[in-house]
C-alpha cells in the first residue's frame, strides 16, 4: 500500500472509531440514564448490556483508532451494531417526525457497518499498529 493510501486508511479509521469513543463516554457519563432507557425498550439485562456496549464502544472504537487487531474489532463492532440498531432505532414502529429521525439513524448504523466490513476485509493499513507489528515479524 502506498503512503497516500496508508493516510486516506488512518483518516478513514479516526472517522470512523470517533463516533464510537464519544458513545462509551456519553455511556460512561450517563450511565444509569442510559440503562433506563435501554430498559424503556425493553433491552433484556439493560445495565449489562449498557456495560458490554460501552466496553465495545471503547474498546472496539480505540483498537479501530490505531490500528490494533484492527479486523477483529471491526467484526465485533460490526456485530454488536446489529442488535443495538434494532433495539435503538425501530423506526417501523414509530410515527411522523420519530419515525424519520429514527430511520435516518437506523441508515447511519448500516452506513457505518458498510464501512466497517471494508476494514475487516482489508485491514487497517500501513499508518496502524497491525502493520507496524507485521513489519517486525
Amino acid at each position: 500500500m502506498n503512503s497516500s493510501n496508508n493516510v486516506v486508511s488512518l483518516a478513514g479509521r479516526i472517522l470512523l472509531s470517533a463516533i464510537f469513543i464519544f458513545a462509551g463516554i456519553g455511556k460512561i457519563a450517563a450511565f444509569s440514564g442510559t440503562v433506563g432507557y435501554a430498559a424503556s425498550v425493553h433491552m433484556p439485562m439493560p445495565s449489562v448490556a449498557i456495560a458490554v456496549a460501552l466496553v465495545i464502544e471503547l474498546l472496539g472504537g480505540l483498537a479501530i483508532l490505531v490500528g490494533f487487531q484492527t479486523r477483529i474489532a471491526a467484526w465485533i463492532v460490526f456485530l454488536y451494531l446489529i442488535p443495538a440498531s434494532f433495539f435503538f432505532h425501530n423506526f417501523w414502529a414509530m410515527e411522523g417526525a420519530a419515525r424519520m429521525n429514527n430511520q435516518i439513524h437506523f441508515l447511519k448504523n448500516v452506513a457505518i457497518m458498510g464501512g466497517l466490513l471494508i476494514l475487516a476485509a482489508n485491514g487497517a493499513g500501513g499508518a496502524s499498529l497491525d502493520a507496524s507489528r507485521a513489519r517486525k515479524a
